[in-house]
């Protein structure tokens, strides 16, 4: 690497008291305590030794392992301080069940504003919002009966939708999404990228040029495709940022007016592994994210399951040097697939390449053999062979002349189970170890830790 991260001293303090009390305290890193090297190790050092917690680790020992032995998981519960909720699921684990606390959820949010110019200038809390996602992953669900919009509502936010399927909106929903927007008139437009950009297809096509211009838009949930991007573009002309977290690890990296992505380090430790060289490391890596100061649910070294790719020169030119900085957030790693050769190609490599064809609205890749490619399209130009043509140019540039690619044109493509949207995955297990480099070594800069 060669910028050197630069961390505040509260930082390694943080890192250090979190390690020290989860390792003693609590029931779910009692197995890890064997393999602390110890407190005159550097406290990368001390991380890099240990395991890494999975979902499969949070069901096992859900609740009580990951709480304070001083806190009353029942007393908690009973006064609304925390709850237990849901994640939607993926294609890669089933749901799990973790520990909310509203108060560090909405303090770690307010922190990754700050790492943009656009939300920094808002007042956190107190903007109204307007959130268009599957109703899986948020909101109030209504698949068979409209909700008007004062049952859409909550608080300062508004859900546009209700619905679990939304290849099944109709013209007039996505009108009233539309209306709403020009009623409500939220601050803040928090997307689903693949959502909005279905709801821009059909604002372009229907002729709509009054939709209601938000301060900015945020985009969760899932990745940003270079196809929505664009389709979003059309319609909407205001600054757009990638907040990226999940529920057990809250707010992590945060896309500032340059691009990049900051660390929230005032409440997130990260450590990443790197790929094989072969397999785009060291840039390339795997994310591991420990919580700071939840009282109530204590995170070490959780997979959240996305490929990064790390800023070499750890600078940005939004002038932020605090914590960790990527260039770019690769994708999930189950939405991974390999070349002809068996080199792993993230999705964001794939989609670089898909978006670059106009004539596509949306695609869905399947790997279903080492060289065998099925890609989905929906497009206008459906069975088009000139677009049939153009795709399978673009995917063997990226998987080789010798892929097998077959096209196969779809009115719409439906999400998964999760309420999300695939846009690539391979039919045959993919192993993350398999491509990890040789001792799992991270990318930080150790000597910096004292």
């Amino acid at each position: 690497m060669k910028g050197k991260i630069k961390f505040a001293p509260e930082y390694y303090h943080r890192s250090r008291q979190t390690l020290e009390f989860a390792l003693s305290s609590l029931d779910a890193y009692k197995p890890w305590r064997e393999l602390d090297p110890g407190p005159n190790f550097p406290v990368d050092a001390r991380y890099a030794a240990l395991p890494v917690l999975t979902k499969a680790d949070i069901r096992r020992h859900f609740p009580r392992g990951f709480v304070p032995p001083d806190r009353d998981i029942d007393r908690g519960l009973e006064s609304g301080e925390i709850s237990f909720v849901q994640t939607s699921g993926s294609s890669d684990s089933v749901r799990v069940t973790n520990i909310w606390y509203q108060k560090w959820w909405d303090a770690a949010e307010e922190a990754s504003w700050g790492l943009n110019a656009h939300t920094a200038v808002l007042s956190h809390g107190d903007v109204p919002e307007a959130i268009l996602a599957n109703a899986r992953n948020v909101g109030f669900i209504s698949d068979d009966v409209d909700l008007p919009l004062e049952k859409r509502r909550l608080s300062r936010f508004l859900y546009l939708n209700e619905k679990t399927d939304p290849s099944r909106w109709s013209a007039a929903l996505m009108e009233r999404m539309l209306d709403e927007l020009g009623t409500f008139r939220p601050v803040i437009l928090e997307a689903n990228p693949s959502l909005l950009a279905r709801l821009c297809r059909y604002a372009v096509a229907s002729g709509r040029k009054d939709v209601y211009q938000p301060a900015v838009i945020i985009f969760t949930y899932e990745y940003p495709s270079v196809l929505h991007l664009r389709q979003i573009r059309r319609i909407f002309r205001v600054p757009m940022a990638s907040s990226y977290g999940s529920t057990e690890t809250g707010y992590v990296f945060m896309q500032c007016e340059a691009g990049r992505f900051h660390q929230n380090s005032r409440f997130c430790r990260v450590d990443m592994q790197p790929l094989k060289e072969e397999h785009g490391g060291p840039a390339l890596a795997r994310l591991l994210v420990t919580t700071f100061d939840n009282p109530w649910y204590y995170i070490l070294r959780f997979d959240v399951g996305d490929l990064v790719r790390v800023e070499s020169t750890m600078h940005c030119p939004c002038g932020r040097r605090d914590g960790v900085i990527l260039s770019a957030v690769e994708g999930r790693f189950t939405n991974a697939t390999l070349d002809c050769r068996g080199r792993l190609v993230t999705l964001r490599e794939l989609d670089e390449a898909m978006g670059t064809i106009e004539e596509i609205d949306e695609y869905r890749l399947e790997q279903t053999s080492a060289d065998r490619y099925v890609i989905h399209l929906v497009s206008e130009q459906k069975n088009s062979r000139a677009l049939s043509r153009k795709v399978q140019d673009r995917l063997r540039g990226v998987y080789g002349r010798d892929a097998d690619i077959t096209i196969a044109y779809a009115d719409g493509l439906a999400p998964e189970d999760s309420g999300k949207y695939s846009l690539a995955r391979t039919l045959f297990p993919l192993r993350i170890e398999d491509y990890l480099a040789a001792g799992g070594g991270t990318v930080e800069d150790r000597a910096s830790s004292a």
